[in-house]
């Protein structure tokens, strides 16, 4: 049987824009995968997966290195790089935007204008800055206008500052990043942002790293009094209407527990190109199990629900 004519959306999808590689390259090496990136290699990347449009994201180590204005002007420079692959390439880019957490007046301005002026299909942001989770008090101005934007929020994991270089001949990705994703999950749920702010569609990274494994501990913290009143409607409503994708996640382990948390229709195709390719993630969804339907929802049809712009 034929593949469809391109049709998949990559809800995850990286990019390295010239300037943000001289700008990070002057604080710390480099990924060497990601120094190699360009244009040409993710259109390959795609073509070959039958992917239609991918969403274009910053992945670690992110913008922050002490200094606002340089923040600011960075994350600049790279929104506008990505908006302009998406106007030069139509149908084949969405934007999730930058922002210059942990400066949240930097940030607000950073809404408007990706939002308003570029389009941007939704924000991205890391799972932690400073030490700090999203559901920190200080990112509630950032959080607040989010939510009365209905915007859709993709979030990365990065590696804190406290848990780096911790086993020796293991890459923090492999463990740290589903560990983080995990933290800020807890963070947005037990500081009761998610409450909140209820009209964030917030999509988590590698099919919502470790929480699925955690989930009896989870629900046993959600009884306690002190954090039952941050969750109004319970903790598996707020999990169940969160988004995942299947970056890094495209096996009946990892996926075959997230859906006795969430439902087919909140899953997400993801890649993590570069580190990862496309067909990698086309091949493992098909050891799933799912029928031909739900493969359909998550390479297509669940992302165009949440983002339909990209539909046409």
């Amino acid at each position: 049987m034929s593949e469809p004519s391109p049709h998949r959306i990559d809800v995850h999808h990286h990019l390295c824009p010239p300037d943000y590689l001289a700008a990070v390259s002057r604080h710390q090496p480099m990924v060497p995968i990601l120094t190699g990136w360009s244009l040409q290699k993710s259109l390959d990347d795609m073509s070959e997966a039958g992917v239609e449009t991918a969403v274009l994201s910053i992945t670690t180590p992110g913008f922050w290195f002490g200094d606002a204005a340089e923040t600011r002007r960075l994350v600049r420079l790279c929104n506008d790089y990505a908006a302009r692959l998406v106007a030069d390439h139509p149908g084949r880019f969405g934007l999730f935007a930058a922002l210059p957490l942990p400066d949240t007046e930097g940030s607000l301005r950073e809404i408007e204008y990706a939002l308003d002026n570029l389009k941007a299909d939704g924000v991205g942001l890391y799972t932690v800055y400073q030490a700090k989770y999203l559901g920190d008090p200080a990112f509630s101005p950032v959080l607040a206008e989010l939510d009365r934007r209905k915007c859709v929020v993709y979030t990365h994991p990065v590696c804190p500052d406290c848990c780096k270089n911790l086993v020796p001949g293991v890459s923090e990705a492999s463990i740290e990043y589903g560990t983080d994703t995990t933290r800020t999950i807890a963070s947005l749920l037990f500081s009761g942002a998610v409450a909140r702010y209820g009209n964030i569609k917030f999509i988590f990274s590698h099919a919502g790293g470790t929480m699925p494994f955690l989930i009896e501990r989870f629900d046993r913290l959600a009884l306690n009094p002190a954090t039952k009143t941050h969750l109004p409607h319970g903790l598996r409503y707020e999990l169940a209407r969160f988004h995942y994708d299947t970056a890094q996640s495209a096996n009946p382990s990892a996926l075959s527990c997230l859906l006795k948390i969430a439902s087919v229709s909140q899953v997400l195709y993801g890649t993590d190109f570069p580190f990862r390719t496309s067909i990698e993630h086309v091949d493992g969804l098909r050891t799933c199990g799912f029928s031909p339907a739900e493969l359909n929802a998550i390479e297509r049809d669940n992302a165009l629900q949440l983002l339909p712009r990209l539909g046409g």
